[in-house]
């Protein structure tokens, strides 16, 4: 069934047109499965026959985006557990893993993917080979591609990566949605607007944007900037007369446009709105190769801040329902395909490569030693960490050992609650012969 507005039950672009929807209850409150640290307990479990119900619904959705957009944040967020690896370097994902969310009668499967790469960059940075093919093989097997977009980086937001881009256009014929992170660090509001029009090139769903500049008339007179007027806000938080905008601006609808949007989003008085048919064709691609700064095809827009799970609970709930019918590929207590030392093993290379300088952490190899459960149910982990200087030996220790025991601490942690026990983590520095 067709939503009542074109731009769909939950997008960001209804909170701004000041549609408002009913407040349900928050799908990321529930508690998520565990995962086990016996190995064998993991791949029994994802053996297992699937316990769907008598009429099951699927979603693979694979997130793509530059390098550090927050691809791994935002499916630890969607998922309710921390399985993986996070920091604000990029690369820190080497490969592609699955996430499984099932709810009632509906399993997600989320792709977490390494950032797209170019073979050239890659080659510099020695990095692997499955970074450069792991998203391309991810989206063969998407039903729906989600593309996210740091709009915090004020040198890439205003346009998607090449590869991006390359990727959309290889495989148009699947369903795509922007969702722009981190809004909450964007100080100027009323850029969204903007940054939208760029990166859709002006269409969404098959429709066109009018957005019209705010007025200088409504010009903050201290600063002489527009005033910040877009909140990162959901549906659940948006004004009940109007949405997230707030002054300086109109709403226009074109011809053709659903009127049963078009009271609450003409009290708003918003700046994007008006709307008419677009022309759909495939993607256009200049005579030296390039293709466009934006991507016309994106079916809804979300604007969200996964690092605090601003408004991700809205984002999960239009992806449950765009779920269709199909057989379930893993059992209601999968909560990810990797095993409990690939988890353990990422998550410390996460904090090694949010504390360590530069290029260090990359070249860090990870070697686990001890595995062992203890008489009480605790998980006791030693794990070497391997570096091929004196001076690196040094770095990771720390001064007094405090930067070694800070990343076991923190990593310990993360891991009791994804694998719901006590850890003792280890780490012993060496350095590599």
């Amino acid at each position: 069934m067709s939503p009542a507005c074109f731009y769909g039950d939950s997008s960001a672009l209804d909170s701004i047109l000041g549609i408002s929807r009913k407040k349900t209850e928050g799908a990321l409150g529930q508690h998520p499965p565990s995962v086990s640290y016996v190995k064998a307990e993991q791949d029994d479990l994802l053996g297992l026959q699937p316990d769907e119900p008598a009429n099951p619904k699927v979603l693979r959705v694979a997130i793509i985006g530059a390098p550090n957009a927050g691809k791994s944040t935002l499916s630890n967020t969607l998922l309710g557990r921390k399985v993986f690896p996070v920091s604000s370097k990029v690369h820190t994902t080497r490969c592609k893993a699955y996430g499984v969310i099932t709810e009632d009668d509906t399993q997600l499967i989320i792709l977490d993917t390494p950032g797209l790469t170019s073979p050239t960059k890659a080659k510099r940075h020695n990095l692997d080979r499955s970074l450069i093919q792991d998203p391309w093989d991810s989206m063969k097997h998407a039903d729906l591609v989600l593309v996210l977009v740091d709009v915090s980086e004020r040198w890439a937001h205003t346009c998607l990566s090449s590869q991006v881009l390359q990727c959309l256009s290889r495989f148009p014929q699947i369903p795509s949605i922007l969702v722009m992170n981190k809004v909450d660090l964007l100080k100027k509001k009323a850029l969204l607007l903007d940054l939208v029009t760029e990166l859709t090139e002006g269409v969404v769903n098959g429709k066109k944007l009018h957005v019209k500049s705010l007025s200088r008339t409504h010009l903050d007179p201290a600063r002489n900037n527009p005033l910040p007027s877009i909140p990162a806000c959901t549906p659940e938080n948006a004004p009940k007369d109007g949405g997230c905008l707030q002054e300086g601006s109109e709403v226009q609808r074109g011809p053709g446009s659903d009127t049963s949007c078009d009271a609450k989003a003409s009290d708003s008085g918003h700046v994007l709105g008006g709307t008419e048919k677009a022309q759909t064709a495939t993607p256009q691609v200049s005579r030296d190769g390039k293709i466009k700064k934006g991507w016309p095809h994106f079916r809804e827009i979300f604007m969200l801040a996964a690092l605090n799970g601003e408004a991700v609970e809205t984002l999960k709930r239009y992806l449950l329902m765009q779920a269709k019918p199909g057989r379930w590929e893993y059992h209601s207590k999968v909560l990810t395909s990797q095993s409990p030392q690939e988890i353990c093993e990422n998550i410390i290379r996460g904090k090694l490569l949010e504390y360590l300088p530069q290029e260090v952490p990359y070249m860090v190899l990870q070697e686990t030693e001890l595995w062992e459960e203890g008489p009480s149910g605790e998980l006791t982990i030693l794990q070497n960490l391997l570096v091929p200087k004196e001076t690196h030996v040094k770095m990771l220790i720390g001064v007094g050992g405090q930067l070694v025991s800070r990343v076991a601490r923190e990593a310990g942690e993360e891991l009791m609650n994804v694998f719901l026990c006590d850890i003792h983590l280890k780490l012993c520095v060496k350095l590599k012969k």
